[in-house]
């Protein structure tokens, strides 16, 4: 192939007018044979920075940095170009299932601690505790290290072994315990509960037993007396497409849309309902919030253009676009747009973002589409029924509920906090490792138990101010100790019973499905709720 050579000119600052022809020249050229050149551009901006970079940068690398650089500079936040660890990250996140002991860690006070124990796990069967620090991983001492770094340590092949040492608060030896490794499924549905005739089913992830793990989750709650479902899918960030699309079936009539994509030739691929609904009639409302994303975006969009499930929350997070996974040789991967998906009314969910110096993307009009004023002024589109739904922006709910915010002494308390959040956080988790032991299900945070948590942490140089404490910010910290201390010593779904009065959102669900009899009767309430905000 005949490349195309820019003049090249190695001269001194003192000489630099004689360089200035060929690069004038040079861009002539360019322009005369512009589908030529753009064709080499990269071609020539590798070589030169290959031998002529003032750092030597090898071949493999200097290809990576300029196909990665390719991608990002599509500005598209969905688009990535993975590396063969990368991709095996991205993998675990999305599948629910790995090679390794079944913990979730994260960084605190200069140790790797253990922040949640997955159940029927080699973790669980060792005897790890939430808080415990991770001292050593085989023979490498691990304090310092990254979560990435204990992560890739503790991972392998199910099936070998790897040896942990722990160090947990109260005993002075540190714990060795030897592992072996198994697949480790992070669970979709990690708990469910009734309140009344009312099913809580939290969706976390659709991983690849999402639909499996709702349907038992929905026989679990309808055998429990449950006559009525709250789906709870905030913080959900999506996940397999066939997934969405086989729960939304478990809602949905035979043949029924369920959303349509369509790429930049403008071709529509349709995908519907292909099985008998397992739930065509019960009562439901889905929560959604600003961290509800893609597959779960799928799902609440069927099911309330089918006007199958009352919307309730705050506007979902937007993301209305599909990526194609091409897998490359020597274990690359790219992820990209290739299309845009819509509902089954016709609308696009995706939210505008623009990318910012910085490499962040952020929302063109954050915190905006939720009044009147800005849902008028987007496409408007009809459900099944009628109703008028909306596009251009997320999944709008069908009554919006915001989440309770703090008081003013608990902002400037945590906001006071925030410095030494890796301190408090060890803390917390030390004192409630302690506590846990001492504790009945129905206990409450007493004063005493309050004092002593805000003595530890002055005792590790934390400042806690006793006159935000006393005007109402000792709630939250009570909050906090509360939480904590009751999910490690009860779990997940004894902290969510227990602290329901802190979730104003699934308490006005559950209230909204315990005063109607069916799904219509739902759509009648929020137009009632809507009627009334409308009045203020």
């Amino acid at each position: 192939m005949r490349k195309l050579r820019v003049p090249l000119r190695v001269t001194h600052l003192a000489a630099l007018g004689a360089v200035m022809l060929p690069l004038v020249i040079g861009a002539f050229v360019y322009q005369q044979h512009e589908t030529v050149a753009s064709a080499q551009l990269l071609d020539e901006v590798l070589r030169i920075t290959s031998s002529r970079y003032v750092d030597s940068v090898g071949s493999n690398d200097l290809y990576e940095k300029a196909a990665k650089g390719l991608v990002k500079e599509l500005n598209d936040p969905y688009s990535v170009l993975f590396t063969k660890k990368e991709f095996d990250q991205f993998s675990q996140q999305t599948g629910g299932k790995y090679g390794g002991i079944g913990m979730e860690i994260a960084p605190t006070n200069g140790f790797v601690t253990v922040q949640r124990v997955f159940p029927h796990t080699p973790a669980s069967a060792g005897g790890v505790m939430e808080g415990d620090r991770i001292l050593q991983v085989d023979t490498a001492n691990a304090r310092g290290w990254t979560t990435t770094q204990v992560s890739d340590r503790l991972k392998g092949d199910p099936g070998t072994t790897v040896s942990v040492k722990f160090g947990r608060t109260g005993v002075t030896e540190p714990i060795p315990v030897t592992f072996t490794r198994a697949i480790v499924h992070i669970p979709a549905v990690p708990y469910t509960l009734v309140f009344g005739n009312v099913g809580y089913i939290p969706l976390q992830q659709f991983n690849e037993t999402a639909t499996q793990e709702v349907d038992d989750a929905i026989a679990a709650v309808t055998k429990a007396g449950a006559t009525r479902l709250v789906f709870d899918m905030r913080g959900n960030p999506g996940g397999f497409l066939d997934q969405a699309i086989s729960t939304s079936n478990l809602f949905l009539p035979q043949n029924q849309s369920i959303l349509s994509v369509r790429g930049r030739t403008g071709e529509v691929q349709a995908y519907s309902a292909t099985d008998a609904p397992r739930q065509p009639k019960i009562p439901m409302v889905i929560l959604l919030d600003g961290h509800t994303a893609s597959a779960s975006e799928i799902v609440a969009g069927a099911l309330q253009d089918h006007d199958r499930a009352l919307i309730m929350g705050t506007t979902s997070f937007g993301k209305g676009l599909v990526q194609s996974l091409f897998k490359l040789d020597g274990g690359y991967a790219l992820k990209m747009t290739t299309a845009k998906w819509y509902t089954p009314s016709g609308r696009s969910i995706q939210k505008e973002r623009k990318l910012l110096p910085d490499g962040e993307f952020v929302e063109v009009m954050p915190d905006s589409l939720e009044t009147d004023s800005a849902r008028r002024a987007r496409p408007q589109y009809k459900s099944d029924a009628g109703r008028i739904v909306y596009g251009g922006g997320g999944i709008t709910p069908d009554i919006i509920v915001k989440a309770d915010t703090l008081s003013t002494p608990e902002q400037k308390l945590l906001q006071s906090l925030a410095p030494k959040s890796q301190i408090f956080a060890q803390e917390l988790q030390d004192y409630s490792s302690e506590m846990k032991g001492k504790v009945q299900l129905g206990f409450a945070v007493t004063p005493q138990m309050r004092n002593a948590f805000i003595a530890r942490l002055r005792a590790k140089g934390v400042s806690v101010d006793s006159t935000l404490v006393a005007a109402g910010a000792g709630t939250e910290l009570d909050r906090l100790i509360g939480v904590r201390i009751t999910s490690m010593a009860f779990g997940d779904s004894a902290t969510k019973r227990k602290y329901l009065d802190d979730d104003n959102q699934l308490q006005r669900a559950i209230a909204a499905l315990k005063g109607v009899q069916t799904t219509h009767g739902l759509f009648a309430l929020a137009q009632k709720t809507q009627g009334i905000a409308s009045a203020r």
